[in-house]
């Protein structure tokens, strides 16, 4: 295909690395922000990650010089004139993305792509300010963009199926995993996730175990990459209460996701994790680095509750339509890094066995936040497995 220009909205973190992969595919890209700073920033954060890959011999300085040239760095959205593509990556404030909708279709042609980077809110709900919703669409990129392989690509009630296709065709060309899913809150990742975080805080929040043994636990019994607590310090604890507290609400209070205290006090004293120097742990320069207690009765007994709720989120996911067995497996192990796929883990674990640390969590706290999945309980009563 002829390579569009592509326009990128919030010159942020996540916008100025979505203005980078699109550099790298060769298209001529506008990185608009309304602030000089953070456009400055932007183009700061581009220029050292682009350093990095030369100092690692993944590109050349040449390449490298082309991919930041192809790059316009704007403050006007007046700018984005002749985009066939346009991605906004700002505040996740419906009423503020409305208004930047509204305002890109005095500017754009009609055949241009609207693509929100929304983690959490409604596609439709952007979508619905639209004189013309069937080509806007969600694109969601993970953080760091540049590095992160996953692309979730969903579709609002009103988007047209062929702006689907040719949205998924630029950005599989771009080298992305796109997985579809549907406009429902937090999309794949970001709903099927929540217990990964939410159940490890009611571990710590019931006592018991501390920060250091529940991130021990997952990484020595589960082979995860980061524990719950350092991820949502790497992330950052104000956006994870954020998403958190959003798919709570859009899920009309359903308890499954219900934010927790003792993340919500963290976010009320700014203890927003590494970029602020505190979260769940101290990272100043002389803080003493908490021991985890190497029970393996304790550590296995935390890893299965909280795998059991991820399989179950991912199960109810696949029961819902939310996504495809394959597209739930790819999201969970390119979006967010899982050791392999929830389904495939449920089927080595046995969902009988995944079925009865659920019924006893439920039984034991008498709470619908452990109910089991329709289909979990359908497949385990018909013997039947994923794969």
């Amino acid at each position: 295909m002829s390579l569009l220009k592509v326009g990128v909205i919030g010159a942020g973190t996540m916008g100025s690395g979505i203005a980078q992969v699109a550099a790298t595919a060769e298209h001529f890209v506008v990185l608009v922000d309304a602030f000089p700073d953070a456009l400055n920033k932007g183009k700061d954060s581009i220029l050292k990650s682009l350093k990095k890959q030369v100092e690692k011999a993944v590109i050349t300085q040449e390449t490298s010089d082309a991919i930041l040239n192809r790059i316009e760095f704007a403050e006007d959205v007046n700018s984005l004139f002749g985009c066939g593509l346009i991605i906004e990556a700002i505040i996740e404030n419906i009423g503020v993305k409305q208004t930047l909708f509204a305002q890109l279709e005095s500017i754009v042609a009609d055949d241009c792509i609207l693509a929100t980077n929304t983690s959490s809110l409604s596609v439709v709900s952007i979508a619905s300010i639209c004189k013309k919703p069937e080509r806007v669409i969600g694109i969601h990129f993970f953080n760091p963009a540049q590095v992160m392989p996953l692309v979730e690509l969903i579709p609002a009630l009103t988007t047209d199926e062929s702006m689907l296709h040719q949205t998924k065709s630029i950005i599989d060309s771009w080298g992305k995993k796109t997985v579809i899913a549907k406009d429902t809150p937090g999309f794949i990742v970001n709903r099927i996730a929540r217990p990964f975080y939410g159940e490890a805080i009611r571990l710590y929040e019931e006592g018991a175990a501390d920060f250091a043994t529940i991130d021990w636990a997952m990484k020595e019994f589960g082979k995860f990459r980061m524990g719950p607590f350092e991820l949502m310090d790497f992330i950052g604890n104000d956006i994870n209460f954020k998403v958190t507290e959003t798919i709570f609400e859009q899920f009309f209070y359903d308890p499954r996701y219900k934010p927790s205290f003792t993340q919500k006090r963290l976010y009320e004293a700014k203890r927003f994790g590494r970029k602020t120097g505190r979260g769940y742990y101290d990272y100043s320069p002389n803080a003493i680095v908490p021991q985890p207690v190497m029970d393996k009765e304790l550590g296995e007994g935390i890893f299965q509750r909280i795998i059991a709720m991820l399989i179950n989120e991912a199960i109810d996911a696949l029961f819902l339509n939310i996504a495809t067995r394959d597209d739930i497996d790819l999201a969970m192990t390119k979006g967010v890094n899982y050791p392999k796929g929830l389904l495939r883990w449920a089927d080595e674990m046995g969902l009988q066995n995944v079925l009865n640390t659920l019924e006893n969590l439920q039984s034991e706290y008498g709470e619908d936040r452990y109910r089991p999945s329709a289909l979990l309980k359908r497949m385990v009563r018909e013997g039947k497995t994923f794969y």
